[in-house]
């Protein structure tokens, strides 16, 4: 089973830039896709940003559209998620983890520790 591993989190100022990497190891499906998660505390986790595994396909959430970008390195089994322009709002722990289609919520691997992203002044 894939067990993906984030990275790329940080401090930055509003309107600031950021791109976290996720590193997923163990055995992967072409149906499988690969999502981009975050919960900020006190809410709910919630889906992002998704790709499929081919790179066929990609979700965004109406939030980050326009801003954010999910891209896939299949040479080193990593996807990124290029996020620009962000706001205060953007706050939060940042997950990554398979999913079994691209707009689905669920989860097919643990979650992990997860990277968290500040953004503020």
């Amino acid at each position: 089973q894939v067990q993906p591993v984030e990275s790329g989190g940080g401090l930055v100022q509003p309107g600031g830039s950021l791109r976290l990497s996720c590193v997923v190891s163990g055995r992967t499906f072409s149906s499988y896709a690969i999502g981009w998660f975050r919960q900020a505390p006190g809410k709910e986790r919630e889906s992002v940003a998704a790709i499929s595994w081919n790179g066929g396909s990609t979700y965004y959430a109406d939030s980050v559209k326009g801003r954010f970008t999910i891209s896939r390195d299949s040479a080193k089994n990593t996807v990124y998620l290029q996020m620009n322009s962000l706001k205060p709002e953007d706050t939060a722990v940042y997950y990554c983890n398979a999913k079994p289609k691209i707009y689905a919520d669920s989860a097919l691997a643990a979650w992990g520790q997860g990277t968290q992203v500040t953004v503020s002044s």
